[in-house]
């Protein structure tokens, strides 16, 4: 056995603390001497504190964990709680690692006022007509990669047989939330004749022409392209058309994890044609 200040070496948890454990019934000494009133521990106790440490993680508070321990949770219960957890957490890295690409997105321009960088291609194209399968979700240009996730897990193997073209985005400014966009996340598919599972839905866009400008995602032009395009469609008379949504495309590149080529669609059209 060990007195309460050896165990909390063993445990790393502070003696105060495994006073109030005491006090809450949450971790009861194995032992306490009548006489002087030290607290004993077995090793085995220190298990018991590891399930305590991970029920805190989990973000429950003291007193649902004393229920939680008299309710016998199971190994392998805690383990799909851990799970949902690291999904939850991973989520979160992903939107502040977003954030992070948008802190230096925002520098870089700040650092390029007053000076003159060559930029890269924009290209007049027309997109042809696309039916997609989306889901529409608003957000924030953090939450993206969330979205393709969410689309990953509602549809089923028969709408993915059938789903074709890279991972492609549509946004438009929402006109209800502020700081947020309406998103569409989804692939061009090859038929639009059967049964959509729930919260999945059709779209279809028509042939647009485009302003559009291509780049790897760990290139420069990445912090840039918004800039780049804004610049290129006020300088040729252009004006952006604003009832059709934007679009993004991702192709992940072969052999190197975590980088893809996007290309940003633009729709817009001759000045002369908004006068009319």
């Amino acid at each position: 056995m060990f007195k309460i200040s050896e165990f909390s070496r063993l445990s790393r948890i502070p003696l105060q603390t495994l006073r109030y454990y005491d006090q809450l019934g949450i971790l009861k000494p194995a032992m306490t001497d009548e006489s002087t009133g030290y607290r004993y521990y077995y090793a085995e106790q220190l298990l018991e504190i590891n399930r305590i440490v991970i029920f805190k993680e989990l973000g429950f508070t003291l007193q649902q964990i004393a229920q939680l321990l008299h309710e016998d949770i199971s190994t392998e219960q805690i383990r799909g709680m851990l799970r949902l957890k690291e999904s939850e957490i991973e989520r979160q890295l992903d939107i502040e690692r977003s954030r992070l690409v948008r802190v230096k997105e925002r520098m870089q321009l700040l650092e390029r006022e007053g000076k003159v960088n060559k930029k890269q291609e924009v290209v007049l194209k027309r997109v042809e007509a696309l039916h997609m399968i989306t889901y529409a979700s608003h957000g924030t240009v953090e939450e993206i990669p969330s979205l393709f996730e969410m689309f990953d897990g509602l549809h089923d193997g028969r709408a993915k047989s059938l789903l074709y073209g890279p991972q492609t985005l549509l946004w438009n400014v929402s006109g209800s939330k502020e700081h947020v966009f309406e998103f569409e996340a989804g692939y061009a598919v090859k038929s639009d004749t059967f049964k959509l599972p729930e919260h999945l839905q059709y779209r279809f866009l028509p042939s647009e022409t485009m302003a559009t400008m291509l780049f790897r995602s760990d290139s420069v032009y990445s912090e840039s392209a918004c800039l780049d395009l804004a610049e290129w469609i006020e300088q040729h008379g252009y004006l952006v058309r604003s009832d059709q949504p934007g679009r993004e495309t991702y192709v992940p590149l072969s052999g190197e994890p975590g980088v893809c080529l996007i290309e940003i669609q633009i729709p817009i059209e001759n000045n002369e044609e908004e006068r009319a």
